[in-house]
C-alpha cells in the first residue's frame, strides 16, 4: 500500500480534487491525503460543484497546512503549483503536475481541470499497482 500526498497552494482545489479522485480510483489499495502551503478556510465552491457532478462530495473537506510530518508520512508527493514552499524530503518520490489553479475559473474550466486530474490519478494508481 502506497501513501500519496497531494499538495497545492491553498488546498482548496487541485489537491482536494486529486485526493478525492485518487481515493475513488484506488479503493482500499492505497491511502491519500492533501495539504496546502497556504491553506484557506474552505474548498472553493466551484470545485465542490464540479466534484458533485461526478458523484464525489468534497464539501466537508477542510484545507490543511502542509507540515514536514505530513510529507514524511507519504511515499509519493504530488505537487501542483506550490513551488519552493514544498519541503523536499530525501527518499520520497516527487511528481509535479502543471495544473492551473481553479480558484477563479468558470465551472466549464474547472471541469476540464477535474477531468485532467482524473486521468492523471488513474495513471498514478496504475503505476502504483494494487497494494
Amino acid at each position: 500500500m502506497s501513501r500519496v500526498l497531494f499538495v497545492c497552494l491553498h488546498n482548496a482545489g487541485r489537491s482536494q480534487m486529486s485526493r478525492a479522485l485518487f481515493m475513488r480510483a484506488a479503493g482500499n489499495s492505497h491511502e491519500a491525503r492533501s495539504a496546502g502551503t497556504s491553506p484557506v478556510e474552505h474548498v472553493h465552491p466551484v470545485v465542490v460543484t464540479a466534484m458533485r457532478e461526478v458523484g464525489v462530495d468534497v464539501s466537508a473537506q477542510v484545507p490543511t497546512m502542509l507540515t514536514t510530518e505530513l510529507a514524511q508520512w507519504a511515499d509519493v508527493v504530488v505537487t501542483m503549483g506550490c513551488g519552493d514552499a514544498c519541503p523536499v524530503i530525501p527518499g520520497k518520490r516527487y511528481i509535479d503536475w502543471e495544473l492551473p489553479d481553479p480558484k477563479d475559473m468558470s465551472i466549464e474550466n474547472v471541469r476540464e481541470v477535474r477531468d485532467d486530474i482524473d486521468g492523471r490519478v488513474r495513471e498514478l494508481v496504475r503505476t502504483l499497482g494494487r497494494g
